[in-house]
């Protein structure tokens, strides 16, 4: 067993070696016909360290940053080759190919931005931190009560920009000698003001209720086997298919399946049964979706069943039904302190018990009720429009901050922040 196992990771690693290099030669290529950047344009940067696979974190900024990019030109700078392929492909916003840290510095030079934004906690992200007289912020990949949202690495950074006052709540039980008043910028949700943004539906609406199904990976440890695939999703999204009333939307985390093969099974064995049931009846137009857009499905759902991960708060924002997947296993931690001490639990059941809970909570005028409350918590003000405007308050205040500062060094001596310094320059394989 040992032996084959060391076999498919030989065999793994061989694969992930040939991709890297040819998505190495494929981006310089692909860069060898890109103009050069203006120089001194791009006030706004956002670092992105990891590979393609984590690439989900990034996409669900793209609206917003392209919304902000009209007021303040916006720059993607991107470490890993197979992520850069992607977003010269994707991004609404320009793109800077970063693998080594002098290439960062030569585009720090020539751009110098103002505020630089960080998706997530790769500790690649230091290397970007060390250039000071300019604002690092945190900006997160979403909003959830999981343990990620306590970390102390939010020091790491002059700012963090936050949801509302659950996010701040959350934060001051662990975050000793912080100044959240200075350092914590509420915003809201600025993606739920482009959940739909006028994008066709990939199916035609009708008499069907539309659920969404939409579960987290299976986690690397016990604390945080939060996905339910496995426990629920099979049971639950036959059971929906079978019933002749729902439409399924099924859009499961890109990393489903990559430490535990059952799980990975089960994802397979939902899309298979989905696709059976369009076969049958074409009229269904049950949708597995694996794009990077993510939105319509959050606003066009009718009830939504996630697992504990940000995909609650996603939904929470769009303020309509929603079913949260209880762990089965044991040791997932479970932070009752939030949304999750009131909100409504989909229990791992046989097809017809989450079914009809499934159609109970999508009914209840009571629940959708406590939902507004916890809204309002979480994101504030959810008038669609207001929380884009926050966020770009936020960004003006950054901005004259900054002026504020610059001005007070301007007769300073200039630091060579450019040093030479020992680095890793192979890239995470696979990226």
């Amino acid at each position: 067993m040992g032996l084959m196992k060391d076999a498919q990771r030989a065999v793994k690693l061989a694969k992930d070696i040939m991709w890297s290099r040819r998505a190495q030669r494929d981006l310089v290529s692909r860069l060898a016909h890109q103009p050069p950047l203006e120089p001194h344009r791009y006030r706004i940067g956002v670092y992105f360290a990891d590979g393609r696979v984590n690439l989900y974190q990034l996409r669900q900024w793209y609206k917003p940053l392209a919304t902000l990019a009209e007021r303040y030109p916006v720059l993607i700078l991107s470490r890993a080759s197979g992520a850069a392929l992607a977003l010269l492909d994707e991004s609404p916003v320009p793109v800077a190919y970063v693998r080594r840290v002098t290439d960062l510095e030569q585009v720090i030079h020539e751009q110098d931005p103002h505020i630089v934004f960080y998706v997530n906690q790769n500790a690649k992200n230091f290397q970007m931190m060390r250039y000071g007289r300019r604002w690092h912020v945190f900006i997160n990949h979403g909003e959830s009560d999981k343990m990620y949202m306590t970390t102390n690495q939010f020091k790491a950074y002059d700012y963090a920009l936050i949801a509302g006052d659950a996010a701040r709540a959350r934060l001051e039980k662990v975050l000793w000698d912080y100044d959240f008043d200075k350092r914590a910028i509420p915003i809201g949700r600025p993606q739920a003001d482009h959940y739909l943004d006028g994008a066709p539906l990939p199916y035609t609406p009708d008499e069907r209720e539309v659920v969404l199904y939409a579960p987290t990976w299976e986690g690397d440890r016990g604390a945080a086997a939060y996905g339910s695939i496995a426990s629920h999703g099979v049971a639950v999204v036959k059971g929906l298919l079978a019933t002749g009333r729902h439409r399924v939307i099924y859009r499961p985390h890109p990393r489903s399946g990559v430490v535990d093969h059952a799980y990975g099974a089960a994802n397979r064995a939902i899309i298979a049964a989905i696709a059976a049931a369009n076969a049958a009846d074409p009229r269904a137009q049950h949708v597995y979706d694996d794009g990077p857009s993510l939105g319509w499905q959050l606003a066009a759902a009718d009830v939504a069943i996630v697992d504990i991960s940000a995909m609650v708060y996603d939904r929470l924002a769009a303020g309509k039904s929603l079913l949260i997947t209880r762990p089965v296993n044991p040791e997932a931690q479970i932070d009752t302190g939030g949304y999750l001490q009131a909100c409504e639990w989909l229990e791992a059941s046989d097809a017809a018990a989450m079914v009809a809970r499934v159609d109970e909570v999508a009914h209840d005028e009571a629940a959708l009720e406590r939902l507004g409350v916890w809204v309002e918590r979480y994101f504030g003000d959810t008038t669609p429009g207001v929380t884009t405007e926050r966020f770009h308050a936020a960004v003006d205040h950054l901005m004259a901050e900054w002026e504020r500062f610059a001005a007070l060094h301007a007769g300073e001596e200039e630091v060579d922040e450019f040093e030479e310094e020992d680095e890793d320059e192979a890239e995470t394989l696979g990226a």
